[in-house]
């Protein structure tokens, strides 16, 4: 199980005082904040970009970052396969998945997922390793609704981890601060925690 620390809006004090106790893995949603963190915080750190990522910001944190979680678009996979082989480095990433009932929430859908296992299959994205899926789920106090949300994203993974059938597809990133017991019951083995760590956001 791995749990990624949500340091968005945190201040870097904050994060040190987490880093200090032996946490590595922390999150960030702005491609401007992870920028000016990085630059100023331990090299060791493990950054996970957890925010939606425009494209025209990938170059910017492509030779550092340890996880994309939310690629949501072909598009977006395109633009981190050309970033990565200009960069000459592998990148590791995550298929965000729509789950959720909310139309908020960006993700791929079962038809866009499989045309995109399809072209893993055929070598398009040979800097980009796909290292499983992650989602949301609706932002509810209907405990059944979340859970069966997570039932549908684990048998998304399922299916695309015996489409790949590749070893190093084995994250399923599903669960914040008011859901992650549902979503490790569910079959979750990350989750990404923020206001349980740092207090609620201001």
């Amino acid at each position: 199980m791995s749990l990624v620390a949500v340091s968005k809006t945190k201040p870097v004090a904050a994060i040190e005082e987490l880093y200090a106790l032996g946490h590595r893995d922390f999150g960030e949603n702005y491609v401007q904040e992870l920028l000016s963190k990085s630059e100023v915080l331990p090299k060791d750190i493990r950054w996970h970009f957890i925010g939606h990522l425009q494209s025209n910001k990938v170059k910017q944190i492509i030779s550092f970052v340890h996880l994309i979680h939310g690629v949501d678009s072909e598009k977006l996979l395109e633009e981190i396969q050309k970033q990565a082989l200009k960069a000459g480095c592998q990148v590791d990433v995550l298929l965000q998945m729509h789950i959720a009932k909310e139309e908020t929430k960006y993700g791929l859908d079962e038809k866009e997922l499989s045309q995109i296992l399809t072209k893993i299959k055929n070598g398009a994205y040979p800097n980009v390793n796909i290292r499983g899926l992650m989602g949301m789920a609706s932002f509810t106090e209907n405990i059944i609704e979340v859970s069966n949300e997570f039932k549908e994203l684990k048998m998304q993974f399922d299916y695309a981890n015996k489409a790949i059938g590749h070893p190093n597809f084995d994250i399923l990133s599903m669960g914040m601060s008011g859901d992650y017991q549902i979503a490790m019951e569910e079959g979750s083995n990350m989750v990404r925690i923020g206001s349980l760590l740092f207090g609620q956001r201001k």
